[in-house]
């Protein structure tokens, strides 16, 4: 089974999550920041992983290290969950509308992180959420996933809009690169013979 559970304790954050890699998109994610667990909903639903994070921060401060935290958490869980990367399809790709957005994610599940961020978020807040966090999460996710990830806003009017599709194209891009590839299901993607 390609699963793993993380847990990350700081004097900031203290972070447990559990992810199914194989699974159907079940989620149950308690962060504490209700925008951002509405966007981790997405995530799991949209790639077809099963995701339980529970999540206690300095929110009394602001949710950044709440934020940060749960992305780096979640990334060092998919690299452990991951394995070898035996059998995967590693590269993952996905142009999302909703409504007025449209947003392009490319990933390479490479181990080799690297983040290209073209959003350009009309408003600094979503209800009570700031929308310089987003970039922090992906961030953290590829710096600790060991993903090569793109994100580019192709359109988009409303920061909602916006936000929700990111999370969405990279979930379904996620989804495709994790994938068992039937042709070569026994080789690790790559030339070098490891990822």
């Amino acid at each position: 089974m390609r699963s793993a559970e993380i847990t990350r304790k700081t004097a900031e954050t203290d972070i447990t999550i559990s992810l199914d890699l194989d699974g159907t998109g079940r989620y149950d994610n308690q962060t504490g920041v209700g925008f951002f667990d509405h966007m981790l909903d997405q995530l799991s639903r949209h790639a077809l992983i099963d995701m339980t994070i529970r999540a206690t921060g300095d929110l009394h401060i602001d949710d950044h290290h709440t934020v940060e935290d749960v992305g780096i958490a979640l990334g060092q869980a998919l690299s452990r969950a991951m394995g070898d990367k035996t059998g995967i399809r590693r590269y993952g790709a996905c142009l999302l509308p909703m409504d007025d957005a449209l947003v392009r994610c490319a990933l390479d599940l490479s181990g080799r992180p690297f983040l290209v961020w073209d959003l350009a978020l009309p408003t600094q807040k979503i209800g009570t959420f700031d929308t310089e966090l987003v970039r922090e999460f992906f961030q953290a996710f590829s710096t600790h996933g060991g993903i090569t990830l793109h994100i580019h806003q192709l359109e988009g009017i409303n920061s909602h809009h916006i936000v929700e599709a990111a999370f969405k194209a990279v979930a379904r891009a996620l989804r495709d690169a994790l994938e068992t590839d039937p042709r070569k299901a026994d080789a690790i993607p790559s030339t070098k013979g490891s990822l």
